[in-house]
């Protein structure tokens, strides 16, 4: 006969079950529970934190149970920061009770993008993100951004670090930075110190900062690491077993030239060289090492070294390319695929994107006496006069900057391996709203240039600053071809992108699109990447500027005329801006040669391939079919033409000139460049 058991026992054990918290969260387990990458992916099927150990740790730290409010992660770029670090967060914390998180990202654009391509996916191809949230299908704007789960005890908002709107008058337990290092500061304050604040509520909340370091001494998601215990991936030499992080200064010695397939480490305890083959092992028995005891709460920083997707060879491709050198000598078809997949690279974003670390910006051009005499000194072999251009491959760029009584242009060949030559300066006494400065820049840009060996060529492109007269070079700009001729705004951001297309609006203020003649340029970054190239002192350097010789004291002393500045913000925040460097210089040489770049790099400059520069060189750099002419004639532009009209002399008057100076007889005795 069997026994009943005691009600009294059934209904306790009941209820312990019912009240017995659930086991906390495992981050690393959720991924490998739920996390399948698809054939997209450089490395599909199911995820195996084999291959990533170390996010074991950086799982662990995230984890609700870890007491870190705080836990920042920085290092290079496309290694799954947010696919292994944020979203799994995200999923394991909701699955463990009921939250409310906020995800901020730099821009509106940004935070679409992770909606749209990386968080909606995953969530429809996950069991228990679908679980948490629903299938999602159908959902408008809004509710992609601000979203409820299923049974209605929590929320996800998605937000933008430029809208200071969206990260107040909210409360969350979760709070995410994504990419902080991009983030800008608002006329409203702080983005990052607004969404801190939204976790202030919670005394059990988690802060996440994470992203790519950018510019050294803004860089926020670099000063949060240096705030933190700034731990750092040790691995055991595969020789001795001495543990120690793969740096880029041991790496970098090891590069040959010649043999980039090549690279590898060298242990510093015993000697040994350390290939790309023991990176998998090493990496599977390392470990994360603090080095900041002082530090107030964990900090990760890894790169592209450790990471499974890439291997070592394709780091010494990319350094090669930044430096310059001819990776023509490189063999084997995963090395050849490898050339194919790096782009031409800035030295900012290999600093960044591959090694994660902070660039460190030129903050100032060279004295501009030195810069003048090292091109006025310079070999005969290795300068050209004015007006000459290389016989070689190369655009022809113009950039114009609009004074109220002139129009300043400065033309300048831009050449392979990040070179470029000016070769000359021309000021056109006359207002670009007035019909003799229409007139004169359109015979520029009908003027053709002499190549050393004859050859005559136009400019590519031309570009004209419309920050100030905007309708008067917008109505310019409009009467010639987009792909020769645009109009551009400097951009008060420090690290958003080199160029970007501006809107075209209707009446009502409604976006019809991009302007195919309008752009936003960063001439924050681009005259630090410039002065960096100004200093360079060997011709075949790459990044070399060269100077046609008699451009004048004038012009050198503008185009050093303006020095980086860091400035601490009241928020507390370091922000970096361009002054000039002593009162009342003036700065046209130096803005009308960042609008010349902005027309190379819109013309492919820092993207065209060695086959694409071989065949330009093979277009420009020959003889004419017939006789050559006198090399000099091109002294006498054909925007002269102009100055022969009666008119011109009245438009001269009223600019501030002698009354009745012939600026065309000036021209004619070479005193108008």
């Amino acid at each position: 006969m069997g026994m009943l058991a005691a009600a009294e026992a059934v209904v306790f054990r009941a209820a312990a079950r019912v009240m017995q918290p659930p086991p906390p969260p495992d981050i690393t387990a959720w991924c490998e529970a739920n996390i399948v990458f698809d054939d997209r992916s450089p490395m599909p099927g199911p995820f195996r934190i084999e291959r990533f150990p170390f996010l074991r740790e950086v799982h662990e730290v995230l984890s609700p149970e870890h007491p870190a409010r705080e836990v920042t992660v920085c290092g290079s770029a496309q290694w799954g920061k947010t696919v292994s670090i944020i979203q799994p967060t995200l999923g394991a914390w909701f699955a463990y009770a009921a939250l409310d998180a906020l995800v901020v990202h730099p821009t509106q654009t940004a935070a679409k993008e992770w909606v749209m391509n990386k968080w909606q996916p995953m969530r429809r191809a996950t069991p228990a993100l679908r679980a948490i949230f629903g299938e999602g299908r159908g959902d408008n704007v809004d509710a992609m951004f601000n979203m409820e789960t299923v049974e209605r005890n929590g929320s996800l908002k998605v937000a933008s670090a430029g809208s200071p709107a969206d990260l107040t008058g909210t409360t969350r337990r979760l709070v995410i930075g994504d990419d902080i290092a991009k983030w800008e500061m608002t006329e409203k304050g702080d983005p990052e110190a607004l969404m801190v604040s939204r976790a202030e509520a919670f005394e059990d909340a988690k802060i996440l900062r994470i992203s790519t370091p950018l510019i050294k001494g803004t860089c926020r998601i670099t000063r949060a690491f240096h705030r933190s215990d700034q731990r750092f991936y040790h691995v055991p030499c595969p020789h001795c077993g001495a543990m120690a992080p793969l740096t880029w200064d041991n790496f970098r010695r090891n590069i040959d030239p010649e043999r980039l397939h090549a690279a590898h480490f060298t242990c510093d305890a015993c000697g040994c060289v350390i290939s790309h083959a023991d990176k998998e092992s090493m990496v599977r028995a390392g470990k994360w090492v603090a080095s900041n005891p002082r530090g107030d709460h964990p900090g990760f920083h890894l790169w592209r070294a450790y990471v499974p997707q890439r291997d070592w060879a394709s780091i010494a491709v990319s350094y090669a390319q930044v430096m310059g050198w001819n990776t023509l000598s490189l063999t084997g078809e995963t090395v050849e695929a490898l050339k194919r997949q790096v782009e031409a690279e800035t030295e900012q974003v290999f600093w960044n994107d591959v090694l994660g670390l902070p660039y460190e910006q030129a903050s100032k051009g060279p004295d501009w006496e030195a810069l003048r005499n090292r091109a006025e000194n310079a070999p005969e072999a290795e300068t050209l006069p004015q007006w000459v251009l290389p016989s070689t491959g190369f655009i022809l760029a113009a950039g114009v900057d609009c004074q109220a009584d002139r129009i300043e242009v400065q033309i300048v060949v831009f050449c392979r391996n990040l070179q470029r030559r000016v070769i000359g300066y021309i000021v056109i006494p006359h207002f670009i709203g007035d019909r003799e400065g229409r007139e004169a820049l359109d015979a520029v840009l009908k003027q053709s240039w002499r190549t050393e060996r004859g050859l005559r060529f136009p400019l590519d492109v031309l570009v004209i600053d419309g920050s100030a007269f905007t309708e008067d070079v917008r109505a310019f700009v409009k009467r010639h071809p987009s792909t020769r001729v645009f109009m551009v705004k400097g951009s008060s951001s420090a690290n958003g992108p080199m160029l970007v297309p501006m809107k075209r609006r209707r009446a009502d203020g409604k976006v019809l699109g991009d302007d195919r003649q309008a752009f936003i340029v960063n001439v924050s970054q681009m005259k630090a990447d410039f002065y960096a190239w100004l200093a360079k002192q060997d011709p075949l350097e790459r990044g070399f500027v060269g100077f046609a010789r008699g451009l004048g004291d004038e012009y050198y002393r503008q185009l050093t005329a303006e020095v980086r500045v860091l400035k601490r913000a009241p928020s507390g925040v370091m922000i970096s801006r361009w002054e000039p460097a002593e009162a009342g210089r003036r700065n046209e040489a130096l803005d009308t040669m960042n609008y010349a770049e902005a027309g190379a790099r819109r013309k492919a400059w820092l993207s065209m391939t060695d086959l694409q520069w071989e065949r330009l060189a093979d277009e420009r750099a020959g003889a004419p079919a017939e006789g050559q002419g006198d090399l000099f004639d091109v002294a006498l532009p054909v925007v002269a033409q102009v100055a022969a009209q009666k008119p011109v002399e009245d438009a001269k008057s009223r600019s501030g000139a002698p009354k009745g100076a012939n600026w065309f007889a000036e021209e004619r005795k070479g005193k108008w460049f």
